[in-house]
């Protein structure tokens, strides 16, 4: 069989599909920084991994808060979101305006919100006010006033970014996504809420939601900064070891229905129609991953060629893969031909599912992917958010440090595995005008 390699967009697949050999060439030729020392430790059933990067400027932390949308109503969407960012707004000891105060001072930064996986209250500090930013994120995070003003405040901001989002058509597909894959699922509950839930949510909702997550149980405390772990642990005896343990146990969420391909139109008067096709794909601790997110990469560099360079079809096709415990991949497309940019769209990956890829080439995207997964990870910040995504839901935090290894690890056949595996059973949601969308042809993808 002819490798699709010189068949098809060979300069897309250049770029995109050399990632499997071309990683493992990258492996001998890019210089890999030495990891920065992580630590882990418990201190009243709160567990804390401290990464310490010796003469770092700059401290980042985060009090993470498991459970997500699972911890939430559909009558009160969105209250861990409205919580936690208005915790940070001011707390026993340091009032809103001394809150803004420091911030301002020291540079330092505070916040709070949540996902459909777990919430965070996070700080951002400078080596020198980090004990100041600590003591103001540990009194937010703990011993939040949750005055009216700093509720209405966090509440008409998040208000308004809800009212824009009904109105831009890219929201109102997301939203018709939502209600068609989540169904039944606890993930149809919005982390964000709705204008309804946000508008209702009262002080003692807020209050009572919050105390029910001051168990250690719940949380998981990361910290990635130039500090010891037994000084570390000192701060965080003093601020957290009073706590309730709490009996809090993190269930697996149900999978989602990926039995057959669906099609759902929203009728909307848009100058474009707007199209997401969405499909199964493993999560952060699936073995699965790592293949599946190359695979992803080289099907967004096949559909941009193809819908947008070769046949001009759309501005911005996508692909790409998300980072929930039930996770999903998806292709997107604004086109006033639907037809024919789905169907270029779903081309590309009956390719995927049914040729192996060449590993003749060695010049595409590693060092490009090596460079920009790097720079990625510069800040404490994102350190903090790899390190805690791993351990909430990607089967331990050690389970980071094999990130590159797993990625240079990834054969061509593996590509053609997962896509035969997860690509199939699309199920699509529409935007615009229904005539102009022929369900047989979104249908048409592998079953």
């Amino acid at each position: 069989m002819r490798s699709f390699f010189r068949k098809f967009s060979l300069s897309a697949l250049v770029t995109g599909i050399a990632f499997a050999a071309v990683l493992q060439t990258a492996a001998q030729t890019m210089p890999v920084p030495q990891a920065d020392p992580v630590t882990e430790f418990e201190v009243n059933g709160l567990k804390v991994i401290l990464k310490r990067r010796d003469s770092a400027p700059t401290f980042a932390g985060g009090l993470f808060f498991r459970g997500g949308v699972r911890n939430q109503t559909a009558e009160k969407a969105g209250i861990e979101n409205l919580a936690l960012a208005a915790a940070t707004e001011g707390g026993q000891k340091f009032s809103s305006q001394q809150v803004r105060r420091e911030l301002s001072r020291t540079g330092g930064s505070l916040g709070g919100a949540s996902s459909r996986d777990y919430g965070v209250i996070s700080f951002v500090s400078t080596r020198e006010s980090f004990d100041r930013i600590w003591d103001i994120f540990a009194d937010t995070a703990i011993n939040p006033t949750f005055a009216a003003a700093d509720i209405e405040r966090v509440r008409q901001q998040m208000i308004s970014g809800l009212r824009e989002t009904e109105t831009s058509p890219d929201g109102a597909l997301i939203a018709a996504q939502d209600r068609m894959l989540y169904s039944g699922h606890p993930y149809a509950v919005d982390p964000m809420g709705t204008i309804r839930t946000i508008t209702s949510l009262t002080a003692a909702d807020l209050k009572a939601y919050h105390a029910g997550l001051m168990q250690t149980s719940r949380m998981l405390l990361v910290i990635v900064g130039d500090i010891g772990p037994d000084e570390l642990k000192a701060k965080v005896t003093a601020s957290f070891g009073k706590l309730p343990v709490g009996t809090y146990k993190n269930e697996p969420l149900p999978a989602l229905d990926f039995s057959k391909g669906t099609v759902d139109i929203t009728p909307r008067d848009v100058q474009t129609n707007y199209v997401q096709g969405v499909f199964a794909a493993p999560a952060l601790n699936d073995p699965d991953y790592y293949a599946m997110r190359v695979a992803m990469n080289i099907l967004q560099q096949l559909v941009f060629e193809e819908v947008r360079i070769k046949r001009q079809l759309s501005y911005a096709p996508n692909a790409e893969m998300s980072s929930n415990a039930a996770n999903t991949a998806f292709i997107y497309v604004t086109a006033t031909d639907v037809d024919q940019a789905v169907k270029v769209m779903l081309e590309q990956i009956e390719m995927m599912r049914t040729r192996t890829t060449s590993d003749e080439f060695i010049n595409g995207m590693a060092g490009q992917f090596l460079t920009h997964y790097y720079l990625d990870q510069q800040t404490n910040a994102a350190q903090v958010k790899e390190l805690a995504q791993y351990e909430l839901i990607g089967g331990g935090w050690r389970n980071s440090s094999d990130f590159l290894k797993k990625m240079r690890e990834v054969k061509p056949a593996d590509i053609r595995r997962v896509a035969e595996k997860y690509m199939k059973n699309i199920r699509f949601v529409v935007v615009g005008n229904p005539e102009a969308v022929n369900k047989e042809v979104l249908l048409s993808s592998a079953k």
